[in-house]
């Protein structure tokens, strides 16, 4: 029987888990980590997508995967296909390499965000690999903290919603320090308007292209030639009323159609969620 495609949702934004077949490890040694690095950073590009966060563990790795017009599957493929083979060189191993297809959970609030960031994070942690996060040196937490650069990760709209500049990390490392209880982990689940994110076959949720709803890209596009300006601009710093207006207007609409979250706007304006928030209220 064949599987059900995967829901794709244009600047959606998912938890990704790809396991080791049999719980057999992914990575034996550093090098191993700094090549699916390298093979990551080259599918961002080629797909123009993003991650917000991971975690490299022994035999699973985790990610918060941001896509653009290209599906997650892609993605994934790109990356795993290509380490599976260079692996499979070296190791006495038959069969798959990763087990069946990755799983991915559509992230559709910033509670749950922000908890999918700390839950990353603190993997390591939970684990018993060690008791603070900064100790683990295969995560994205030491890039939050300026400890280290990841030209390919992008870490500015998680950290915007903690507020600005070196406040924003110190709120960061209070989140993170949180221990993980059943009321943190209920944030870990999906909204009831999306209902079970999980995707697996037989989820049924419209990709909003399929039901014929505006994308993102096209709500942008649209305002910025109402207003005649020049749709590259909306991601600078530049702080022209006509380029305030524009980027609102961009969020007001896409927010009343549902064709994306407010996070999900700010990121690709280059805002803060908590900045386009607060200029919307106003």
């Amino acid at each position: 029987m064949p599987r059900s495609p995967r829901l794709h949702v244009p600047g959606g934004l998912y938890h990704v888990i790809l396991r080791g077949n049999h719980q057999q490890r992914i990575f034996d040694r550093n090098a191993d980590y700094y090549a699916f690095e390298d093979l990551l950073a080259r599918a961002l590009t080629r797909y123009d997508a993003r991650v917000h966060a991971y975690c490299w563990m022994a035999n699973h790795v985790h990610l918060a995967a941001q896509v653009g017009d290209a599906p997650l599957g892609q993605l994934m493929q790109a990356v795993s296909s290509v380490y599976a083979r260079r692996k499979q060189r070296t190791v006495q191993t038959t069969g798959h390499f990763f087990e069946r297809r990755y799983r991915a959970t559509l992230v559709d609030t910033d509670a749950y965000w922000l908890a999918l960031v700390r839950y990353i994070h603190r993997n390591p942690v939970e684990a018993g690999i060690v008791s603070d996060p900064a100790d683990y040196p295969w995560s994205s937490h030491r890039c939050y903290l300026g400890q280290r650069r990841c030209d390919w990760l992008t870490i500015g709209p998680t950290l915007g919603m903690f507020g600005e500049a070196n406040e924003a990390i110190a709120a960061y490392i209070r989140f993170v320090a949180e221990t993980v209880t059943e009321e943190t982990s209920a944030e870990l689940q999906p909204s009831a308007a999306v209902g079970a994110a999980e995707l697996l076959p037989g989820f049924e949720f419209r990709d909003r292209r399929q039901a014929g709803c505006r994308s993102l890209e096209q709500v942008v596009l649209e305002v910025a030639k109402e207003l005649d300006i020049d749709h590259t601009l909306l991601e600078s710093a530049g702080r022209d009323p006509r380029l305030i207006r524009a980027r609102l207007e961009i969020a007001r609409r896409a927010l009343a159609a549902g064709v994306a979250s407010l996070t999900a706007v700010a990121v690709r304006l280059g805002r803060s969620p908590s900045t386009l928030s607060e200029q919307l209220k106003r």
